[in-house]
C-alpha cells in the first residue's frame, strides 16, 4: 500500500496472591535423577529431527538440575528496523501533526519493518547481542521464551529463533500476553530456573504491530512501532536472587477496550455438498481496536498498584527504586505512574519518543539502551511493569547484574 504522499505503508496482516521469599519448602528441593529408558525409546530425545539411531548418551542432562536457585539478569540486547517513520510522515497520510501527536503521547518517531526484514530476524539479532553481553555460549542456553503477539508464523517462532541463534540444547516456546508479554516471560524464566533447575534462559520480547494497524486511523496508527529486545536470565545462589518481588494480574472484562480479534472471510469452497455451515470461513485478524481513554484510565490506576504489590513482596519501599521502567505506551501514563509512586523524573527510563509503543519489545529495548549507555549499573534496582491487551498487567522488582 502506498499513500498519496508516496510513503510506503506496511502490509496489513491478516490483587496478587501473597508469597513468601523463602521459596519452595525444603522437602521439594531434592533432585531426582532421570529414569533411564531402554535405547529403543530414546528416539524422541535427539537434538535434531532425522532417521538416525539415538544413543543413550544423548538423553542425559548436560548438567545436574538443581532446584531452588535464584535468578539474575546478566545480559541484554535489542534490534530495530531500518525504516523510521516520523510524525511529519504520518501527517501526510492522516489528519494529524507532530505537535498533536507529541503532546498527547510523547512519541516523535517509530520504526517499522520494511523490505526483507522480519520479526524473527530482529529477535535473532537481539538474542545474539544479549548472549554476547552475558558471555554465554548459545549451546549453553536451556530455554528460549519468545514473547510476542505477532509472530511470523501463527504456530510460533521460538523454535526458529533458537535454531538460528545456535541454541542447540534449548527448548523454546512462545508467550502471548501483548504488551505485558516480556514481564510474563521474565517471571516465567525465573520459575523454570527455581523449579526446573535450568541454568540459562533467554527471554525475547518482540512485536511488529505495524502489520495490524489501520494506517487511516489517526487514533492508533500514531502509536505503534516494531522492535525486539532480549535478556539472558541466569541461575545463581538463592541468596543473590535478582527477582525481588513480582505481581501479575488479568481481567478479561477489559478485552473490549483493546483487541485485534479474528474475523471471517467468505467460505473457502463454493460447493458444500449440502452440509450447512461447512467448511468454516477463512479467518483473518482485524486491525487493532482501542478505546484510548479507557486504556489510559486502566493503566494509571493498575500499574502503580501492581508495582506497590511487588514492592510489598520484596519488602522494599518505593524510595529504594533506582529506576522506573514501564512499558513504553504513552508518556502521560509513565509520568502519572511515577508521580503516584513519588519517583522523580530523573529516575524514569523512557525512549518512547524514538520508537513508539513496541509492545512486548518496549521494556527490554529501553533496558538495553539504558545499560549500554551506562545509565543502569550493576546492583541497580529496577521496578519494571507491563500492561496491555487482555487486559493483562504485571510488575517485577529486579536487580540488574
Amino acid at each position: 500500500m502506498v499513500a498519496t504522499s508516496g510513503l510506503a505503508l506496511p502490509r496489513a496482516a491478516a490483587p496478587c496472591p501473597a508469597r513468601t521469599r523463602a521459596g519452595l519448602r525444603p522437602g521439594f528441593l531434592r533432585f531426582v535423577p532421570p529414569v533411564a529408558l531402554p535405547p529403543q525409546q530414546l528416539r524422541c530425545c535427539a537434538s535434531t529431527v532425522d532417521d538416525g539411531v539415538v544413543s543413550a548418551e544423548a538423553s542425559k542432562p548436560r548438567h545436574p538440575r538443581v532446584v531452588g536457585m535464584g535468578s539474575k539478569l546478566v545480559g541484554c540486547g535489542s534490534a530495530i528496523p531500518a525504516l523510521s517513520i516520523s510524525n511529519d510522515n504520518l501527517s501526510k497520510i492522516v489528519e494529524t501533526s507532530d505537535e498533536w501527536i507529541a503532546a498527547r503521547t510523547g512519541i516523535r518517531n517509530r520504526r517499522v519493518l520494511s523490505g526483507d526484514e522480519t520479526l524473527r530476524g530482529l529477535s535473532i539479532q537481539a538474542a545474539q547481542r544479549a548472549l554476547e553481553m552475558a558471555q554465554v555460549k548459545a549451546e549453553d542456553v536451556d530455554l528460549v521464551l519468545l514473547c510476542t503477539s505477532t509472530p511470523d508464523d501463527l504456530f510460533g517462532g521460538a523454535a526458529q529463533v533458537l535454531t538460528e541463534v545456535g541454541c542447540t540444547n534449548a527448548f523454546g516456546f512462545d508467550i502471548t500476553a501483548a504488551c505485558s508479554g516480556f514481564i510474563v516471560g521474565l517471571i516465567t524464566a525465573t520459575r523454570f530456573i527455581k523449579g526446573g533447575g535450568l541454568r540459562n534462559v533467554l527471554v525475547v520480547g518482540a512485536d511488529a504491530l505495524s502489520k495490524f494497524v489501520d494506517w487511516t486511523d489517526r487514533g492508533t496508527c500514531i502509536l505503534f512501532g516494531d522492535a525486539a529486545g532480549a535478556v539472558l536470565v541466569q541461575a545463581c545462589n538463592a541468596a543473590e536472587d535478582g527477582l525481588l518481588g513480582f505481581c501479575v494480574k488479568s481481567d478479561g472484562n477489559g478485552q473490549k477496550h483493546l483487541n485485534a480479534v479474528t474475523s471471517n472471510d467468505e467460505s473457502i469452497l463454493s460447493n458444500t455438498n449440502g452440509v450447512p455451515g461447512f467448511p468454516p470461513k477463512k479467518a483473518t485478524y482485524s486491525c487493532i481496536q482501542m478505546n484510548g481513554k479507557e486504556v489510559f484510565r486502566f493503566a494509571v490506576r493498575c500499574v502503580p498498584q501492581s508495582i506497590e504489590k511487588a514492592l510489598e513482596e520484596a519488602g522494599l519501599p518505593a524510595s529504594s527504586i533506582d529506576w522506573l521502567l514501564l512499558h513504553q505506551a504513552n508518556q502521560r501514563i509513565i509520568d502519572a505512574a511515577a508521580s503516584r509512586l513519588d519517583i522523580p523524573s530523573d529516575k524514569v527510563i523512557s525512549n518512547l519518543a524514538n520508537y513508539g509503543n513496541t509492545s512486548a519489545a518496549s521494556i527490554p529495548l529501553a533496558l538495553d539502551e539504558a545499560v549500554r549507555s551506562g545509565k543502569v549499573k550493576t546492583g541497580d534496582i529496577i521496578a519494571a511493569s507491563g500492561f496491555g491487551a487482555g487486559l493483562t498487567w504485571g510488575s517485577a522488582i529486579v536487580k540488574w547484574g
